[in-house]
């Protein structure tokens, strides 16, 4: 075994030792699951025993002992809901005083270039839980750090999402002592990024706000430790029904318990470490297999792995199944859906699920695509309603307009498209009595959304599959100026706004910025 392995199980060896010394000094503490809050101030002892520490400095932690809060001393990422002092940890004074000293660090592109590299440099084992290319994560991390910023005065929203990406990077292999290396080598980063002007109490908030998002990820991962990470599961079928992309029939070597309308995330062996998600195409089957529709949207990214270069009997890795877009046991209203380009796959299911049962509401579906011969898997309209007297549809067919370029934001059309389709919709019938199911690239279950809420469809009556990203990038002047690393346009948002109080999914979906 090589050093690097060494020292990398003996972390985790010092890890789990310190896992079952807070079991040992507080039981009842940890037979009570509560959705954990962090706070805590730095107070310049040790951190966490073997735990690493920025160059030169002590590591920093919460203070609190055993019994006060559930968490023994050293523990900077257990249970806690309040700081070392007994109060309430205040996300908002965090908030104030980060953002006065934001411009420093902002665009966080050099930050997070920063970040890895003395991550990697210090601990050069934890490069393997990366993948290859460090692209999308650079992205996905400032957009996670704009979130943090422009909510941390809301708790309960960082406790659910951060819960919710706990919860899948276990897939990835991560442990809650590899937190203890990101906040070094964070902290490392904010000073050199930062320069001179960089003062002790903005990098001490910059910890606790990290903390906060971090208790939320380890008490995620650890209330799903009864589900497995990940499924292997082998491809059964292959089929490019365009050059940019095809439909995958995989069957996973354990049993996958899923709803229709559901997503999760596929890897392949070509791409270690490197996840995206897709709808599951089909209602759970007798045969157990499960199908996706993937289209291509960059070259070098999963999606090209997925279309260009798998084959039948090659082995993927499956998430977890997320999402809300499932039909509820009884239906108390008629459905109206709308599907455009691979947003067919989860509609599919929804449809497949709905011919299974007995007794129907009505269903109006629209299928928005740029011509009827991008209807690659749905059929003839008429093929669609046969043997479903309760189901009719109507195409919505948009022209596509020249975009200038094979991959980008707009490279299909789907802005002109997403105005044609809502268009559609919202002029056909009045649907403020119906349930509403929108499923497609970004722009248009944006739009369509939009639209039905401005007609009167209440927002708890539309659900729509997962947009581009769990984390919305706000608009900043860097963004504006397209700087990727920033969360800038070359990543699609997550619209929150219109959303709010409608049930909702979100992870990167099949028009992700590189997938």
């Amino acid at each position: 075994m090589s050093g690097v392995n060494d020292d990398y199980h003996a972390l985790l060896a010092r890890h789990e030792a310190m896992r079952l010394r807070r079991r040992i000094l507080s039981p009842r503490e940890d037979a009570v699951q509560e959705r954990p809050t962090y706070g805590g101030q730095s107070n310049g002892s040790n951190g966490p025993s073997g735990g690493p520490r920025a160059p030169g400095r002590p590591a920093i932690h919460s203070g609190n002992v055993s019994g006060a809060t559930g968490r023994y001393p050293g523990d900077p990422y257990g249970e806690a809901r309040t700081d070392a002092s007994g109060d309430a940890y205040d996300g908002a004074a965090d908030q104030r005083v980060i953002t006065q000293y934001l411009e420093l660090v902002t665009p966080f592109g050099e930050l997070i270039t920063h970040l890895y590299d003395a991550m990697f440099r210090r601990w050069p084992y934890l490069r393997s839980l990366f993948p290859e290319s460090m692209e999308f994560q650079r992205a996905h991390l400032a957009r996670a750090f704009w979130y943090l910023i422009e909510n941390l005065h809301r708790p309960d929203d960082i406790a659910e999402v951060f819960g919710r990406l706990g919860r899948d990077h276990r897939k990835l292999g991560v442990r809650p002592v590899h937190f203890e290396a990101f906040e070094a080598a964070l902290c490392e980063a904010l000073r050199r990024t930062a320069g001179p002007r960089w003062a002790e109490a903005v990098e001490q908030a910059w910890v606790r706000m990290l903390r906060f998002a971090v208790a939320a990820m380890v008490s995620g991962a650890e209330a799903a430790l009864a589900e497995p990470p990940y499924w292997q599961a082998t491809v059964t079928a292959h089929e490019r029904r365009r050059p940019d992309l095809a439909v995958l029939r995989v069957r996973p070597h354990e049993p996958y318990p899923y709803r229709a309308g559901q997503y999760a995330a596929l890897e392949s062996p070509r791409l270690p470490q490197a996840w995206r998600q897709y709808s599951i195409a089909c209602a759970p089957r007798s045969d157990a297999e499960l199908e996706f529709h993937v289209r291509q949207t960059c070259t070098g990214g999963v999606s090209e792995a997925l279309v260009a270069d798998t084959a039948v009997g090659d082995t993927l890795r499956v998430g977890p199944p997320r999402g809300s877009m499932t039909l509820d046991d009884e239906l108390a209203s008629d459905l109206v859906l709308v599907a455009a380009d691979t947003g067919w796959a989860p509609v599919k299911a929804l449809l497949e699920e709905l011919s299974a049962r007995r007794g129907h509401r009505s269903v109006r579906l629209f299928l928005g695509a740029h011509s009827f011969a991008d209807l690659y898997d749905a059929g003839a309209p008429s093929e669609l309603e046969r043997g479903r007297p309760w189901l009719r549809v109507t195409p919505v067919i948009g022209r596509r307009p020249e975009t200038g370029g094979s991959f980008g934001p707009d490279a299909y059309g789907y802005d002109a498209l997403a105005e044609t389709v809502a268009d559609a919709v919202t002029r056909h019938a009045d649907w403020s009595g119906h349930l509403a199911y929108v499923s497609g690239p970004t722009a248009v279950v944006d739009t369509t959304v939009a639209r039905l809420t401005a007609a009167g469809v209440p927002p708890q009556n539309i659900r729509h599959d997962p947009l581009s990203d769990i984390l919305r990038p706000p608009s900043r002047p860097a963004e504006a100026a397209g700087d990727p690393a920033a969360g800038g346009p070359a990543v699609v948002s997550r619209s929150r706004g219109a959303s709010a109080g409608r049930r909702t999914t979100a992870s990167t979906t099949f028009e992700g910025a590189d997938s």
